[in-house]
């Protein structure tokens, strides 16, 4: 099942000169992984206390979401291409992800008529997902990234609600319904993550 992370190759070749110009300017990949981290808590407190009244607002998540993957994968190349890899920072890189993807999915149980379940299952289920591909590793399989809902599937569709929130084309009860349907994509992703790790593994 194909994954938006399939694009990551082409993504970096556009963002390589930027990492290059953020290496002279000193700085690092923990602090790139660590300032994504703060700035999505603070967008996601934005959107849970002044969404509802300004839907506009709903258009920090997509906006944000794609700065956020592009700043995922400058850390990521800061460390593997300047030799900034280091155990800290593989520690922050998993447990600021999956802090800021919970904050980012549950700002929106704010929006009126949601349902607060399918939110918490959807950031459940998002956190177990990633902790299957990191689990690879402790197989003897590499760090799993597959779909069809990995981190950067979450975020198209975050993304893609943020905007039909914003522009009034979505109600609560469909961003429910999105969020169950996410989950559900989640476990199956989660599955096929163990399967290919074993796999990979044996």
């Amino acid at each position: 099942m194909v994954s938006i992370y399939a694009l990551k190759g082409r993504f970096q070749a556009l963002l390589r000169p930027a990492v290059g110009a953020l290496y002279r300017a000193g700085v690092t990949a923990n602090a790139v992984t660590v300032a994504a981290a703060l700035v999505s808590l603070g967008a996601a407190c934005a959107v849970y206390v002044w969404g509802p009244g300004q839907p506009l607002l709903y258009l920090l998540l997509p906006g944000w979401m794609l700065l956020r993957m592009a700043l995922n994968a400058v850390d990521g190349m800061l460390a593997r291409e300047f030799g900034q890899q280091s155990r800290l920072g593989a520690y922050l890189n998993e447990l600021c992800d999956v802090i800021a993807d919970a904050a980012l999915y549950l700002s929106l149980l704010s929006v009126p008529g949601v349902s607060a379940t399918a939110l918490w299952t959807l950031t459940w289920s998002a956190a177990v997902c990633e902790y299957a591909g990191v689990l690879g590793l402790m197989a003897g399989a590499s760090r799993r990234y597959d779909g069809p809902m990995g981190k950067s599937d979450r975020a198209f569709v975050v993304g893609v609600t943020g905007c039909a929130l914003a522009f009034g084309w979505l109600e609560g009860t469909w961003v429910g319904h999105v969020a169950w349907a996410a989950a559900a994509l989640c476990a199956l992703t989660t599955w096929r993550r163990v399967r290919n790790g074993l796999a990979e593994a044996g």
